[in-house]
C-alpha cells in the first residue's frame, strides 16, 4: 500500500514538474517570439532606440522621421509593453529574465522619449543628421551589387529625409526650441563643404572608385553613372537646401541663453535627459556636487605631478605651458595615426593579462571626416571592423601627452572591447547594438584609468594628460548642470573648464559648445566610471584573496550595455557566486 501511495506521489510530482516546465517552455516562447519580432520591426524602421548615433548607416530606403513615423513607433511600443505585461517573468530561465527586464526598462524609456523634445534636436555641435548622413560611407562595405544597388535606394530617398527634419526643425523654431546662437556661429560650414563643385570629390561618391572586381565592367560604368547623377541632382540640392533654411530660418531664430532652462519645459526635460544618459536618478544638484568633489581630489593628484616634474610657477603657468610648448604637438597627420597605432598594440599584448575574454574582431585607426575622435562600431555583419577616429585636421587640439588615454578610451581596451564582445556574445539581438551612455562612456573612462594600473603612462605628462582627461569629464558635471541647472552662461563654463584642466583653448571652447548643444549626454562618462569602480571596489573587499581581475573584466562586459541600476544587480550576484 505504501509502495503504491509513493508511486502515486511521484506520478503527481513528475505531472507537477512537466507542467511546470510546460509554462516554463510557453512563457520563454512567447518572450522570444516578442523580442524577435521587435527585432524585425526596428529592421524595418532603420531605427534601434538607444544606438550609438556614431554607428549611422545606410541601408536602402531610409528611416522615416515625420510625426507620422514617430506615432507609429510610439503605437507600436505600447503594444509590445501590453504584451510583455502577460508574460510571467519568473517563469522565464534566468538568463531569460534579465534580459526581459532590460527589454522592458528600454520600452519604458522609449514610451518616456516620445513625450519630450528630442525630435526638435537633430543636430548637436559635433553632428547632425547631414554629418551622420554624409560619414555613412565610410563606415559600409561595399562588396556585391546589391551592396550598390541599396546605396542607390538610400541617395535616392534623401530628399524625404532631409525635409522631414526640416519640418521638426520649423517646428522646433515656432516652440522655441532652437539652439542656442553663439555655440552654432559657423556651423553651416558643416553643410557647405558637401557643395562640392566636382562631384568625384564628395563623400557620395567615394564607394565607386575602388570598386570590387567581380561587379562586371559594364555594371560598374553604369552604378557610377547613376551615382554621379543622383548626387548632383538629388543630394546636392537637398544639402544646398538645408544650407539656406539653416543660415536663412533656423540661425535667425536661434535662442540667446545658453541653458535648456531658459525654454518652455526645459527644466522637466533636462531632468529627463539626465535619466536617459545617465540611467540614474540623480538631480542636477547631486551631480553637480560630485563633479566639484571629484575636481578638488583630481587637482591634488594634479599638483603632485607638477611637483614631480620640478616645474616651477602656478598650476595655470604649467596649463599654459602645456598648451604652447611645441614637443606636446605634432604636425603630422600620419605621425598623429602611427603613435596611436603604436599605442594600442602596446595594449594588446597586456590584455590577456587583464581579460579572459578579447574579442575577434578588429578595428581601423583613420583620420576623422567631421573632426573629433570617437569610435564607430562594426555592424555586426563580420563585413566591417569598427573604426577609430583621430582629429587629424586640427593637430593643435590633439596634444601628445593626452594620446595614450585617448587611445585606450576609444579603441582597447575601451569602446572596441565593449561593442565587439556585445556583437560576439550569444544573446537577444537588440542588446549587441544598445547603448547606454553611462555604461559605455564610464567603461571608457574606467578604461583611461586602468592603463594606469596596466603600466602605461610611463612619462609624467602623459599621467597628467590622464589626469586631464579625467579632470575634464568630472569638470562636465560641474559645467553641464552650471549652463543648464544653475543659469551659468558660456563664458563662466569655459572659464571654468580652462582653469581646470589642460585642453587646448580650441578644445574648451568647442567642448564647451557640446554641452550646450547636447545637454546631459556629458553627464554620463564620469557617472558611470565611479560606478564601476565602487562594483570593483566592493567586488575586492567582498572576495579578498579570491578577487580575480580578468573575471570581474568579463563580467562587466558579457552581458553588453546596461543601465546601473542593473550592472550593479547583477555584479553583486556575481560576487555571491564567486565567494559560494
Amino acid at each position: 500500500m505504501k509502495l503504491k501511495q509513493l508511486s502515486a506521489g511521484i506520478i503527481l510530482l513528475s505531472s507537477l514538474f512537466g507542467a511546470a516546465s510546460t509554462f516554463a517552455n510557453q512563457a520563454s516562447e512567447q518572450f522570444n517570439q516578442l523580442l524577435d519580432e521587435h527585432w524585425q520591426t526596428a529592421n524595418k524602421e532603420q531605427i534601434f532606440f538607444r544606438k550609438d548615433p556614431d554607428t549611422f548607416r545606410m541601408n536602402g530606403k531610409l528611416p522615416e522621421m515625420s510625426a507620422k513615423g514617430r506615432e507609429r513607433r510610439s503605437k507600436y511600443n505600447n503594444e509590445l509593453l501590453a504584451r510583455m505585461a502577460n508574460i510571467d517573468v519568473d517563469k522565464l530561465p534566468a538568463a531569460d529574465q534579465v534580459t526581459y527586464r532590460l527589454f522592458k526598462y528600454e520600452r519604458e524609456a522609449e514610451a518616456k522619449s516620445y513625450q519630450f523634445q528630442d525630435h526638435l534636436y537633430p543636430l548637436t555641435y559635433y553632428s547632425g543628421f547631414h554629418s551622420y548622413f554624409a560619414g555613412a560611407p565610410a563606415n559600409m562595405s561595399f562588396l556585391t551589387e546589391k551592396d550598390y544597388s541599396k546605396y542607390l535606394i538610400s541617395l535616392a530617398d534623401y530628399p524625404r529625409y532631409n525635409q522631414e527634419h526640416i519640418v521638426d526643425m520649423k517646428q522646433a523654431i515656432a516652440l522655441g526650441h532652437t539652439h542656442y546662437c553663439e555655440s552654432f556661429k559657423g556651423y553651416e560650414k558643416s553643410i557647405s563643404k558637401h557643395l562640392v563643385d566636382n562631384i568625384e570629390d564628395s563623400v557620395f561618391y567615394a564607394p565607386m572608385k575602388n570598386m570590387p572586381k567581380a561587379i562586371s565592367a559594364t555594371q560598374q560604368a553604369k552604378y557610377r553613372q547613376q551615382v554621379k547623377s543622383l548626387i548632383k541632382d538629388t543630394v546636392l540640392p537637398e544639402y544646398q537646401a538645408f544650407y539656406d533654411f539653416f543660415t536663412q530660418e533656423y540661425m535667425t531664430n536661434c535662442r540667446t541663453t545658453a541653458g535648456i532652462s531658459s525654454v518652455k519645459g526645459g527644466d522637466d526635460y533636462y531632468q529627463y535627459l539626465i535619466e536617459y544618459y545617465t540611467t540614474t536618478n540623480l538631480s542636477a544638484d547631486e551631480i553637480h556636487q560630485i563633479g566639484l568633489d571629484e575636481v578638488k581630489r583630481i587637482r591634488q593628484e594634479m599638483q603632485q605631478i607638477i611637483k614631480e616634474v620640478g616645474f616651477k610657477g602656478e598650476f595655470k603657468d604649467f596649463i599654459q605651458f602645456l598648451r604652447t610648448d611645441e614637443q606636446f604637438y605634432t604636425d603630422s597627420a600620419m605621425d598623429m595615426i602611427e603613435k596611436a597605432s603604436y599605442i594600442t598594440r602596446k595594449m594588446a599584448a597586456q590584455l590577456p593579462k587583464w581579460f579572459s575574454i578579447l574579442p575577434r574582431s578588429t578595428f581601423d585607426i583613420k583620420s576623422s571626416p567631421n573632426g573629433g575622435a570617437y569610435y564607430v562600431a562594426s555592424d555586426g555583419s563580420g563585413t566591417t571592423s569598427g573604426t577609430y577616429f583621430l582629429d587629424t585636421k586640427d593637430l593643435k587640439s590633439q596634444p601628445l601627452y593626452t594620446l595614450e588615454a585617448l587611445t585606450f578610451h576609444e579603441a582597447e581596451p575601451g569602446h572596441h572591447f565593449q561593442s565587439a564582445i556585445a556583437q560576439e556574445v550569444d544573446m537577444a539581438e537588440f542588446r549587441k547594438t544598445l547603448y547606454h551612455a553611462a555604461y559605455g562612456e564610464g567603461w571608457g573612462l574606467y578604461s583611461e584609468r586602468l592603463g594606469k594600473e596596466i603600466g602605461f603612462y610611463q612619462n609624467p605628462y602623459s599621467d597628467f594628460g590622464r589626469l586631464t582627461y579625467e579632470a575634464w569629464r568630472a569638470c562636465r558635471l560641474v559645467v553641464d548642470t552650471g549652463i543648464h541647472a544653475k543659469g551659468w552662461t558660456r563664458q563662466q563654463a569655459i572659464n571654468y573648464l580652462a582653469e581646470n584642466t589642460a585642453l587646448s583653448m580650441a578644445d574648451v571652447i568647442g567642448q564647451i559648445d557640446r554641452y550646450i548643444s547636447w545637454p546631459a549626454q556629458a553627464l554620463s562618462y564620469k557617472i558611470g566610471e565611479i560606478k564601476i569602480r565602487q562594483l570593483r571596489a566592493k567586488a575586492e573587499q567582498a572576495l579578498g584573496n579570491k578577487f580575480d581581475i580578468r573575471a570581474f573584466h568579463d563580467q562587466m562586459l558579457k552581458n553588453g550595455s546596461l543601465p546601473m541600476a542593473l550592472l550593479e544587480e547583477l555584479t553583486m550576484d556575481w560576487i555571491k557566486q564567486q565567494q559560494s
